[in-house]
């Protein structure tokens, strides 16, 4: 069996994401133009289960003032892996990322449809089902 890649899973998140799978309350202002946005904890909770590690989670400011949150994830030696870094404007700033535990599945309340269909989309490009 062929090894997963990095390259392979950043591919397969990325033709995954959709209006569909972003976060609800921003949904209408998801487009194509910046596909990345708003993707981050789905993308991140997908990428720890196929690769494992470990959840950052950093502020994201608009003139010093925190107005949400960024996600992504921290694997083996320290390399961080940000499949949604592109999706802020200059003038969004993100802090410096603090481990976070994984919330168990069956006490999400938010995004967990949205993580699933994500997940099943990138399996199925993946070729795992």
């Amino acid at each position: 069996m062929t090894p997963l890649l990095l390259s392979d899973i950043e591919r397969a998140v990325r033709d995954s994401w959709s209006a569909e799978t972003c976060t609800p309350e921003y949904r209408a202002r998801w487009s194509d133009a910046n596909p990345a946005r708003d993707q981050c904890g789905v993308t991140a909770m997908v990428v720890n289960d196929l690769l494992g590690g470990e959840l950052l989670r950093g502020e994201v400011l608009v003139g010093g003032e925190r107005v949400d949150y960024h996600w992504w994830n921290l694997l083996g030696a320290g390399v961080e892996v940000d499949l949604t870094r592109e999706q802020f404007a200059p003038h969004e700033l993100v802090t410096e990322g603090t481990v976070v535990p994984r919330p168990p599945l069956a006490e999400w309340r938010r995004l967990r449809p949205e993580y699933e269909l994500l997940r099943t989309r990138v399996l199925e490009r993946l070729g795992h089902r």
